[in-house]
């Protein structure tokens, strides 16, 4: 019996859990598909972007060449925000006070709080790309055996019920009514172990990407904004970011 079959021949429960099946499944394939294509090369273009960029001498020599390394645009918002916060404290400073007092809030402190605000933002939105599809592959990963068993369970009810109302039992019409309705908890199981696989496979690489990502935030926080010990005169973050 294939999934034609169950659509087809089934009463309205058995094609709602075989239609549900269907769509988690597609689903499921879908975003294994897209996430193994955003990860393809695993931490490698990660470790090679960050290794190019600490042998660059400006960030914009920087931004050139993670072009090349970071396919999956990993690393290039995390440098386009310190690109952008080292533009924004290079720039000469307002003509009046009344600039600076207008200024949003956000751009109010100092350097270190900026670049930290700034990366943050940054690595958020990688990790939120990262992480799209996990909760469908682990909620899929999680039901479809349940929703199988549902349609496991009412096939046996109406095969029962079916021989109820004959009134009598012979094994061919008890074996063919049980086995199509066995072959939803395969369909369930056949669902479900795919994305529990890629779920626990993609979770690792996605682990090991986000400790780069963060070690790399960090690093370039201590590197760009330094904690300065406060001076009797002359302002904390008078010393130039190289762009």
């Amino acid at each position: 019996m294939n999934v034609l079959q169950l659509l087809t021949g089934g009463d309205a429960v058995s094609r709602c859990v075989a239609t549900l099946l269907l769509l988690m499944s597609i689903g499921s394939w879908v975003a294994i598909v897209r996430k193994s294509w955003m990860l393809r090369s695993g931490t490698r273009d990660v470790l090679r972007s960050i290794a190019a960029f600490w042998q660059s001498v400006s960030i914009d020599e920087a931004q050139q060449k993670l072009q090349a390394f970071d396919r999956a645009v990993l690393i290039l918002p995390a440098v386009d925000a310190l690109r952008t916060v080292a533009s924004a404290f290079n720039a000469p400073p307002p003509a009046t006070d009344t600039l600076r007092v207008n200024a949003a809030i956000g751009s109010q402190g100092d350097r270190a709080a900026q670049l930290t605000r700034a990366l943050r933002d940054a690595l958020h939105g990688v990790l939120r790309r990262l992480h799209s599809g996990q909760i469908l592959l682990a909620t899929v990963g999680a039901t479809a055996p349940f929703v199988g068993l549902l349609g496991t369970v009412w096939g046996i009810y109406r095969a029962l019920a079916g021989i109820a109302h004959e009134g009598s039992l012979t094994i061919d019409k008890v074996a063919g009514p049980v086995g199509e309705a066995l072959i939803m908890t395969a369909a369930g199981l056949a669902v479900a172990i795919p994305a529990v696989l890629a779920y626990n496979v993609l979770g690792r690489v996605i682990g090991r990407i986000e400790a780069e990502l963060e070690g790399f935030a960090h690093d370039l926080l201590a590197q760009f904004a330094p904690p300065v010990p406060a001076a009797p005169s002359g302002p904390a973050d008078a010393r130039p970011m190289p762009v």
